[in-house]
This record gives structure tokens, C-alpha cells and sequence, in this order.
């Protein structure tokens, strides 16, 4: 996958979104959330977007906008065309 060369995806999925989600996204994070390794790179990018501005989300909500708010759009970007490369 090509990636934004200043963002080390795969890093930031490893810290981030992996202990939940699994190293290969394969997981229902806390068996609550979608399996997102079947995620498009819009829907990624979508997902995450939309828990920064509270548009998107169910049960892991808040928790998932805590992890989201930080990331810059390079970053959500990078995460997505990863995921979605998995």
C-alpha cells in the first residue's frame, strides 16, 4: 500500500487501533464495533472524521472519539488507506 511517507501507518495502527481492533483490523473491537478490515478507505475516513465531530458511532462513541480527535488529516489518510489494505 502506498502510504504518506510522513506518517508511519502501520506504527500508528500498532499504537492505536490494533489492541482493540486486532493487527490486522480482523477484530470486533470490545465485540462492539464493526470489523473494519472490510472498511473501504472512504469508509475509514468517514468513520474517523465523523467520531471528531460526533456524526459517527454507537456504543463505543466516546470512546472511539477520544482516540479520534487527536489525528490530523495526514494521519487519518494514512490510517485508512492501511486499513483498508489489510
Amino acid at each position: 500500500a502506498v502510504v504518506n511517507a510522513s506518517v508511519d501507518a502501520h506504527a500508528l495502527f500498532s499504537q492505536k487501533c490494533a489492541s482493540c481492533h486486532g493487527a490486522n483490523a480482523e477484530k470486533s473491537a470490545l465485540n462492539k464495533s464493526q470489523i473494519i478490515a472490510a472498511f473501504s478507505e472512504q469508509q475509514i475516513t468517514d468513520a474517523l472524521k465523523g467520531y471528531q465531530n460526533g456524526t459517527y458511532g454507537r456504543e463505543m462513541k466516546a470512546l472511539m472519539q477520544g482516540q479520534a480527535k487527536p489525528l490530523n488529516d495526514a494521519q487519518i489518510d494514512a490510517l485508512a488507506k492501511y486499513i483498508s489494505a489489510l
